[in-house]
């Protein structure tokens, strides 16, 4: 039988191999996140870092030069190793260590592992060329690329006990998930077009005048392109102020975990906002020390006590 440590199981050698793998995994490739659970007591940290290295794999398959075929098999074989997870058949010794971790994460915190079955779905969309004709089609996919963590991250993170209007905070985690992918969705707007992808709603394109496309460093000829972007921040900014409810139902380092990688995002949005044609010239990015300050920031409270002020006075 495991030691305990503050009441928790203490994880065996292969298990905190298998986390410091994930953690690896995420230092090493998580620009934005990273950020927020280096802000979380190690349990969950370690936890956040399993589901990153699970979803990183699924991204990957989806975003690799594999033949169409193959990438579907790749994912629906990731879906049985999900399975496998959801069913106690992972064991300690496995030589996945993303698998043993995540094992280990589902068995110590609540998480809804069907949400890594909507991030499969969502990357089989990319897969077979999906497109959006209205911000309601998009929204579908988003939820399942980015809501859908936001809900299994709230499985690790939970809620403080007797919080207000706790019974919606997997509908606010949704929310700020989709508001984090249409921030996304905008930064790499050029990127995605030079991969045979187009996100934003055909509505929206041709409503501004974008309905060519985004093959070159600038606006389609005769098109709103500063439209279109203000249009979809102004959608996402709306996303983010619903989003930001979750806030206060957290603990204090989950909420610092939250507001560190939101207010990245939004710092992000904000940058966008003032040069909409950076997004078509290259990847639009903070330095390091405004994404530190912006963990700080979350750490100390600021935002989370901000977000329940102004809750508070809306229900006033």
């Amino acid at each position: 039988m495991n030691a305990t440590v503050e009441g928790q199981p203490q994880s065996s050698a292969p298990v905190l191999a298998a986390y410091s793998y994930c953690e690896a995994v995420t230092g090493q490739q998580a620009r934005n996140f990273a950020y927020g659970i280096r802000l979380l007591p190690t349990d969950k940290r370690q936890a956040m870092s399993a589901l990153y290295a699970f979803s990183r794999r699924v991204d990957d398959i989806g975003d690799g030069t594999l033949p169409v075929e193959a990438k579907r098999e790749r994912l629906e074989a990731t879906r049985a190793l999900l399975d496998r997870v959801r069913a106690g058949e992972v064991e300690e010794d496995d030589t996945d260590p993303v698998a043993v971790a995540l094992a280990d994460t589902a068995r110590r915190f609540p998480i809804p592992l069907g949400g890594l079955d909507e991030l499969i779905d969502g990357v089989l969309m990319d897969v077979r060329g999906a497109t959006y004709e209205s911000w309601d089609d998009l929204k579908v996919y988003c939820r399942c690329v980015a809501g859908a963590i936001g809900r299994i991250s709230l499985g690790v993170f939970g809620t403080q006990p007797g919080a207000q209007g706790a019974d919606r905070a997997p509908e606010y985690a949704d929310t700020l998930g989709l508001a984090l992918q249409l921030t996304n969705i905008l930064r790499d707007v050029r990127e995605d077009a030079g991969n045979g992808r187009t996100y934003l709603p055909a509505d929206d394109l041709a409503k501004f005048g974008c309905g060519e496309g985004f093959g070159s460093a600038t606006p389609p000829p005769g098109s709103d392109f500063d439209g279109l972007v203000h249009f979809e921040v102004r959608r996402a900014r709306a996303l983010f102020a619903e989003g930001y409810r979750l806030l206060p139902m957290l603990d204090r380092r989950s909420g610092a975990c939250v507001a560190a990688m939101a207010g990245i995002y939004r710092r992000l949005l904000d940058r966008i906002e003032r040069d909409p044609e950076a997004v078509l010239r290259g990847r639009v990015s903070l330095p390091g020390r405004e994404k530190a300050y912006v963990a700080v920031r979350g750490l100390s409270g600021l935002d989370t006590r901000h977000i329940a002020r102004r809750t508070v006075r809306r229900r006033a």
